[in-house]
């Protein structure tokens, strides 16, 4: 079985992204790009949401072609290309760069996503991973914090019906003050 793990940066105030999917305020410090990267090649299939995957597929597919790139954000591109990616969409149909589209029920295919032999699960989108942590799914949460209040935008946790006790596995600091916090769901 497949570990399903949850990871994001997210404000001080637990939001995602600021009101209109700003992401200005968590720009990365080098230390916090290379972890960023390590993950993504450690990752045997990205699941992502629409939204997530408009606003990284605007950028990586070609961002080692870009003037000026330096060689983490040209490997952190090769890596993104290179990890298989499924897109959660009832709008989208077509997308690129070694992804698919799935349009039916998300809790169901990332069940049986999980159930398959293979390397971890990773999901991103605030809106899709909800789904999957009400449904019990995530297995980690990996929660990078910046020392931003953003006030409101898109939570990084759904409201919930029921509890979900976690395990602290992990804790590290990088420059400017973030906080990476891994937690794992006791089961």
């Amino acid at each position: 079985m497949r570990r399903l793990t949850f990871a994001m940066n997210v404000s001080v105030d637990g939001y995602v992204a600021a009101p209109g999917d700003d992401l200005g305020w968590g720009v990365p410090s080098d230390e916090l790009f290379q972890f960023w990267s390590d993950r993504v090649g450690a990752t045997g299939l990205a699941l992502y949401g629409r939204r997530l995957w408009e606003n990284m597929s605007s950028h990586w597919p070609t961002a080692d072609q870009q003037p000026g790139a330096t060689p983490a954000h040209i490997e952190f591109a090769r890596r993104w290309r290179d990890v298989p990616k499924v897109v959660f969409s009832s709008t989208s149909s077509t997308v690129d760069w070694n992804a698919r589209v799935f349009t039916g029920d998300a809790v169901a295919e990332i069940t049986r996503l999980k159930a398959e032999d293979g390397e971890p699960l990773d999901i991103g989108g605030a809106t899709l991973a909800g789904a999957a942590v009400r449904a019990g799914l995530v297995d980690e949460y990996t929660l990078v914090t910046a020392p931003t209040l953003v006030g409101s935008g898109k939570p990084f946790f759904p409201a919930l019906d029921r509890w979900v006790n976690l395990d602290l596995v992990e804790t590290r600091t990088f420059p400017g003050g973030v906080l990476l916090t891994r937690y794992e769901t006791r089961r």
